[in-house]
């Protein structure tokens, strides 16, 4: 089984580089860019007993470690096809 994670910085959480990719795609031109967040992609492949059991794993790992709850917000997605 193979998931996405994911992570964004919160709506409230000023976003440096976002900002920085923003003024670079204006500068070539691409006016029409009024606002840039940049986040994060994770792809992994799993082996869970169940999808419900993926996706309880998947939140444990994205608090744990893959995402700073303090500052970041996750979402995910399962391909229980593959």
């Amino acid at each position: 089984m193979k998931a996405n994670v994911y992570v964004t910085l919160k709506t409230e959480v000023l976003d440096p580089q976002g900002d920085a990719v923003k003024r670079a795609l204006n500068a070539l031109g691409f006016a029409g860019v009024q606002n840039v967040r940049v986040g994060k992609l994770i792809e992994l492949e799993l082996t869970p007993a169940s999808p419900q059991t993926a996706a309880t794993e998947l939140r444990a790992m994205c608090e744990k470690l893959l995402a700073n709850s303090v500052v970041e917000e996750f979402r995910f997605e399962l391909d229980h096809g593959a």
